[in-house]
């Protein structure tokens, strides 16, 4: 079974439905927790789904070059690898070709790099980058693009666009049957150009399309990620997300909570009864471990501050799409996500709850 989307509802630009894959569906407006290695740092599979997460995205380019994806395919493919019995999606590995520019060298024909782990010089081609993806077995898996930089020159911009969609074309040639593919839609903070781009993607016979390019340089206020771009997003017509801020903020010390940000390790919470957040049902605030304890075992070192704070994150994105969806099945969403945004722009970085 390929993957299929079923509209449910919509309200305004928002869009609740459906995506069907082989290995359930996912109710949409989604969060993707990030499993860089087919692992969400600090997580088991088990722990991520109960955040109430059906797919993961996991990162093509890592596991291409560890464990490989011929050995990934023999232990069953990442679902069976990872046991995670929920969809998957996998990047194509551009992103990291242009993290690794001082490591790379592009062309017509692909990305020519060093590995950061060896040395060894590796190329990465539209037609390998679907090679990898059906060998990790995916069920959605990216097209291989150019991604720029947010502040690049115009020309820039329109040469990177030109190249994704003439790899467009190749990546759809060598689509592994039976596996959703991609396209993804290229063109900086230029919205003119991006719109452009997504015209001509969509007239290609991909089953769905990305848009790539975020976080890649341009200024922090025109980044994505905070449930407050997230709410937006979704108000635009957008249905599946992707970001490793609810994990890697957690590792930092950064909680989300609906009453505002938790930074753990401050002075302030080393007495604090309260657990992260009243409202939350991720299994620390369940038991009621409090504020106090947690900032101990972050001060501390201990790992288990770091999976914790990472639960609860990812339980709020997780509330965060079902409330939304909830609203959009409702003919409320504008509503809806007036009153969150109200609320998240008001909040200051730290709460007390009292």
């Amino acid at each position: 079974m390929t993957v299929r989307y079923e509209l449910d509802a919509s309200s305004g630009h928002a869009r609740a439905g459906r995506i069907l894959t082989s290995h359930g569906e996912v109710p949409t407006p989604a969060f993707m927790p990030v499993g860089t290695q087919a692992s969400v740092k600090a997580l088991s599979s088990e722990e991520v789904a109960g955040t109430g997460a059906r797919m993961q995205i996991m990162n093509t380019y890592h596991l291409w070059l560890r464990p490989g994806p011929e050995r990934v395919a023999e232990l069953g493919g990442l679902h069976g690898f990872a046991r995670w019995p929920h969809a998957i999606a996998t990047d194509s590995g551009g992103f990291q070709a242009f993290s690794l520019a001082e490591r790379t060298k592009m062309s017509e024909d692909g990305f020519e790099f060093s590995s950061h782990l060896d040395g060894k010089r590796m190329k990465l081609t539209p037609e390998e980058a679907m090679r990898i993806q059906g060998l990790l077995g995916a069920d959605i898996a990216m097209q291989l693009d150019v991604c720029s930089n947010g502040n690049a020159a115009l020309p820039e911009l329109v040469a990177a666009v030109e190249r994704t969609t003439r790899w467009a074309e190749r990546c759809l040639a060598a689509q592994t049957p039976g596996q959703a593919l991609f396209g993804i839609v290229q063109g900086g903070t230029n919205v003119e150009l991006r719109l452009q781009h997504a015209e001509t993607l969509a007239q290609l016979p991909f089953q769905g399309l990305a848009l790539g390019g975020f976080s890649v340089g341009e200024p922090p206020e025109l980044m994505l990620g905070t449930p407050e771009d997230l709410l937006i997003a979704i108000g635009a017509g957008v249905d599946l997300f992707d970001c490793v801020m609810p994990t890697r903020n957690a590792r930092n010390g950064q909680a989300f909570t609906w009453h505002g940000k938790v930074t753990i390790k401050n002075a302030r919470y080393k007495d604090d009864p309260l657990p992260l957040d009243p409202d939350c049902g991720c299994s620390a605030c369940r038991a009621g471990y409090s504020r106090a304890y947690l900032r101990h075992l972050f001060v501390a070192g201990e790992i288990l501050a770091l999976r914790m704070l990472s639960e609860h994150n990812l339980t709020l994105y997780a509330r965060l799409m079902r409330e939304a969806r909830a609203a959009v099945l409702a003919g409320t969403y504008a509503d809806f996500a007036a009153e969150r945004l109200a609320v998240f722009r008001n909040l200051p970085d730290t709460n007390e709850l009292r």
